[in-house]
């Protein structure tokens, strides 16, 4: 009777146990239309209710609908990051799902609906409560339309390839009582339930699908062939459909990888030793995967790259052939691995996701190539050996690209949800700074508890959704230690840590020291001894010691060093040693580098780079720069740029000294104080030196990813001009001003809207003036651009035009502007367009205004980068009735601000296409500056 009973209760257990992981189920028919692009689908979801509340609703994934229009979530990201494909695409390019129809199993029709700002999931009302552990089955029938690649590499392309990803729908994933409602964001990280799934997906007979998915085929007698696709415990999959398909298959004992990584270069062996290599690695430090099959594609590489130099042409790269194809591989591998495997919230835990794919990427180049360096073959290059970026091995650049981040004051906490965080952070920076995390825990507890416990963590959950509290319950039950500081500080907080020796004596066979913590984040760190470059000890500094006095051994060291080897993700490594001998213990030799290198924290590097520049009166200026601007930005920047002015046969130049000052928990981030100087010629005559000090405040929004900037500007503009005889605008040679300016700037693809307010103070006039910039591109593709000035002088005792208002070529007494020919009425250079004060681009009469000035212009585009533009102003002078004044023509905008053509029609002069010399009304805009034009490829990054 006791048998019988245990069997019993063993049986309940196993039916319990069934219970709490049964899964959700996809049964699907689907038939691709190649010429229409589009899916036909018929599903059946069978949804069991794993949590303990009662359901009335279910939310159904429907990322494909994300690409139906240019206001969904995605379209405004595109916008944020200012990608315009998305907006100028046409609609037939474009995805969406269409015609959907939901039944419950009674065949009775189900409402479902799907909000406008939302469109990407729906919520389907059930008839009655779905209670614990009951299931329900939904029908669906619907159209899927397949967007373009060419907006995420995911869709259709022009060689007849679908490359599907989230493409059909399925339930969303359930916690915390709540369904998780994410919208597509081209992040990859799509919140699906942990479902079954069985396709049976019919294509024309001239095509090949590839999937990771179980799959077998038959040909049916219509000459469509039939796939049947089946797969347990997927959140997510790949599909590829194409008219021959380019994946090659190599097997090993644990799994089969379908890849179109190419590398024309390498033999088939080669790449199966390296992908046989990498299975290996990765199964021992991590574990099995469970799926029987992977897919490594170019498309995901493509998304996720390796950023670094292994990116070059082949003909300049600095890597092997097969270097770099394994670490694509590498990478790619351990990115599908881990989010086809570990089912955590893909959003909102990504960290962990990133942190172990780059902490096993650092753990694979430390045991196979260990001696390798950040330039690889470009370090053996004799004439390179003076660069610190040479230097650096090939793992330590991860922590220049987080720490590129941290000294722009632009890093965010690792736990921050990943739709949160700027591009860079989200690309590069945050993935690094996971990686180094993890990789810093790992030499903290040593033993091997990180591996263990990362084994551990993937081992338990393959079957079931999984958090990062998970993850952290798995890690502190493999040590003694508390790490909890871990999770509050460098996971989920933006502190930044930075320690330095504070005081250093020594004695025949000791060291007594004592260590600072500058920013008050408690992290423990290890202080090494070397001698001669050799490590004679190493010891880890416990979080209740910072700040102690310490005594140990000398063992002959003749230097101690905090945070040698990084392992501490630090914000200045520059402060971290001390010398035991010599007179000056902390003195850096000054060590002149070419062009651009990394900070080296045991040198004070001066970087030298010719320059050249060009003017009308100096001609051609070459010279040579002096400055300290390593990769990473720092707190104290000097810049000199003394040049030879070959037109005017003497020196001229420019320098400019910063001092840099970061606020980490304020939306006042960042304060710069500068001075700077300049000498150059302003006539062909006569020379002017300029003084500018400078006090700016930045000001960002709370949410990084808000374009919105400000700006608070005080500076002190002292002008000392030589007298021209060419020149007779009567201007004073020496004067000095006074500016206040306020900006308020928000910018992306469809939108931009700037504010900005002057107060300009000097002791023969005062002005104040306001402008408003606004641009928006509409839904038909077309652009308007608006732009609002007004200014009046508060007082005025001067006797010429030269700190009047202008209508279309301000004087530029600041010396603000990088005019070409700032002294010209005529020829090219005075044709030279600058959207300044009243920005006209017609020259009318009577051009300037000492009392004040209202100005308003407009353009709108009619083709493409052609644009009509027009300018209505209103200008006041002494004794003179204000005067009305405008002009209209067309406008190239071939790039925005750094590239334009203005040419006249009619203006207040009359028809000015008609009038001789037009070639000399035509306008122009140019930007010349490397800075410039970097930063406009630079913002969607930042």
């Amino acid at each position: 009777m006791r048998s019988n009973l245990k069997i019993v209760f063993y049986l309940f257990v196993l039916l319990a146990s069934v219970k709490q992981y049964a899964q959700h189920h996809n049964n699907l028919s689907v038939e691709l239309n190649p010429e229409s692009k589009i899916l036909n689908v018929k599903q059946e979801i069978t949804f069991i209710n794993q949590s303990e509340d009662s359901l009335t609703t279910i939310v159904l994934n429907d990322w494909n609908t994300a690409y139906s229009n240019k206001n969904t979530p995605l379209a405004k990201r595109f916008s944020d990051e200012f990608y315009r494909g998305f907006h100028l695409a046409k609609e037939e390019e474009r995805g969406s799902t269409l015609n959907l129809t939901i039944l419950d199993e009674n065949q009775l029709f189900l409402s479902w609906q799907r909000t406008e700002k939302n469109p990407d999931y729906i919520v389907v009302q059930l008839r009655n409560k779905l209670l614990p552990n009951q299931k329900i089955k939904l029908q669906l029938t619907y159209v899927s339309k397949i967007p373009s690649d060419k907006f995420t590499k995911y869709g259709y392309n022009s060689n007849g390839t679908f490359n599907l990803k989230d493409w059909y729908l399925t339930p969303a994933r359930y916690e915390n009582h709540a369904f998780t409602k994410y919208s597509n964001m081209n992040l990859d990280d799509i919140a699906n339930a942990i479902s079954n799934v069985t396709i049976d997906f019919k294509i024309p007979i001239h095509f090949e699908l590839t999937s990771d998915l179980k799959s077998t085929k038959t040909i049916s007698k219509d000459d469509f062939t039939h796939y049947q696709l089946s797969g347990n415990n997927r959140t997510v999959f790949s599909l590829i459909i194409e008219p021959k398909s380019s994946f090659e298959s190599y097997k090993n004992n644990a799994i089969e990888v379908l890849t179109d990584l190419k590398n024309s270069k390498l033999e088939p062996i080669q790449k199966a030793i390296v992908i046989d290599k990498i299975i290996n690695f990765t199964t021992n430090l991590i574990g099995k995967y469970p799926h029987d099959r992977i897919i490594i594609s170019k498309t995901d590489y493509e998304r996720n790259p390796f950023y670094g130099l292994n990116q070059l042409p082949s003909f300049i790269s600095p890597f092997p052939d097969d270097f770099i194809y394994e670490i694509k591989f590498l990478k790619t591998y351990l990115n599908e691995y881990l989010k086809t495997s570990l089912h955590l919230d893909p959003r909102k835990d990504n960290w962990i996701y990133d942190g172990i794919q780059v902490y096993a990427m650092m753990k694979y180049i430390d045991e196979n190539y260990p001696d390798t360096k950040m330039l690889g073959s470009a370090s053996n290059i004799r004439l390179l050996k003076s660069f610190n970026l040479t230097n650096v091995g090939f793992n330590d650049q991860y922590s220049y690209f987080y720490m590129l981040m941290a000294r722009k004051n632009l890093d965010q906490p690792l736990g921050d949800s990943k739709n949160s965080l700027i591009k860079f952070n989200e690309q590069i920076a945050s993935k690094y700074r996971a990686g180094l995390s993890i990789r810093f825990l790992d030499n903290y507890l040593q033993n091997n508890a990180v591996i263990t416990s990362i084994r551990q963590f993937y081992h338990q959950n393959h079957t079931k959704q999984v958090t990062r509290n998970d993850f952290e319950s798995v890690l502190k039950a493999n040590t003694k230690k508390d790490i909890s500081w871990f999770f509050n500080t460098i996971i989920n907080s933006r502190d930044i840590i930075d320690y330095k020796f504070s005081s250093v004596t020594k004695t025949r066979d000791s060291i007594t020291f004592s260590v600072r913590n500058k920013t008050a984040t408690v992290i423990p760190i290890p202080v090494y001894g070397t001698k001669k470059g050799e490590i004679v000890f190493k010891q880890w500094l416990d979080i209740k010691e910072c700040d102690n006095s310490f005594t140990i051994a000398k063992n002959n060291a003749d230097k101690i060093i905090l945070n040698l080897k990084n392992e501490v993700p630090e914000y200045n490594l520059r402060n971290n040693w001390k010398k035991l001998s010599g007179f000056f213990p902390n003195n850096r030799p000054v060590k002149f580098v070419f062009m651009k290198d990394l900070e080296d924290p045991y040198y004070n590097q001066v970087l030298y780079v010719p320059s050249i520049g060009y003017n009308l009166y100096d001609g051609i200026t070459p010279g040579i720069r002096l400055h300290n601007k390593t990769i990473l930005d720092k707190p104290f920047i000097f810049d000199i740029n003394p040049s030879y002015s070959t037109k005017s046969d003497n020196l001229s130049g420019s320098a400019h000294f910063v001092a840099n000052q970061n606020f980490r928990n304020s939306t006042l981030y960042n304060a710069k104080y500068s001075i700077s100087g300049s000498y150059f010629h302003y006539a062909q005559d006569a020379a002017y030196l300029r003084l500018n000090p400078t006090v700016q405040l930045r000001i960002r929004e709370p949410n990084f990813r808000d374009n919105r900037k400000q700006l608070f500007l005080f500076r002190q503009v002292i002008v000392n001009k030589e007298k021209s005889i060419l020149v007779l605008d009567n201007s004073p040679e020496n004067y000095s001003v006074f500016d206040a300016r306020y900006i308020n700037t928000k910018t992306e693809v469809t939108n931009h809207f700037n504010f900005t307010t002057d107060l300009q103070i000097s002791g023969k006039f005062g002005k104040i003036t306001g402008e408003i910039e606004y641009r928006k591109l509409f839904e038909n593709n077309r652009q308007i651009n608006l732009r609002l000035y007004a200014g009046s002088f508060l007082y005025n005792k001067t006797q010429s035009d030269f700190f009047s208002f202008a209508l279309d070529r301000p004087t530029d007494y600041l010396f603000d502007y990088n005019y070409l020919g700032r002294s010209e009425n005529s020829g090219l250079f005075s044709q030279q367009y600058l959207v300044a004060e009243g920005g006209f681009k017609s020259k009318i009469n009577t051009p300037f205004a000492n009392r004040w000035i209202t100005s308003m212009n407009a353009s709108y585009s009619i083709w493409n980068w052609i644009e009509v533009y027009g300018d209505l102003g209103i200008i006041k002078n002494k004794g003179i009735k204000e005067r009305f004044v405008y002009d209209s023509g067309i406008r190239l905008n071939l790039v925005t601000d750094y590239f334009e053509l203005y040419f006249p029609i009619y203006s207040t002069n009359g028809w000015e296409i008609g009038e001789k010399n037009y070639n000399e009304k035509v306008r122009f805009i140019v930007t010349f500056s490397p800075k410039t034009l970097i930063n406009l490829f630079n913002r969607k990054w930042f």
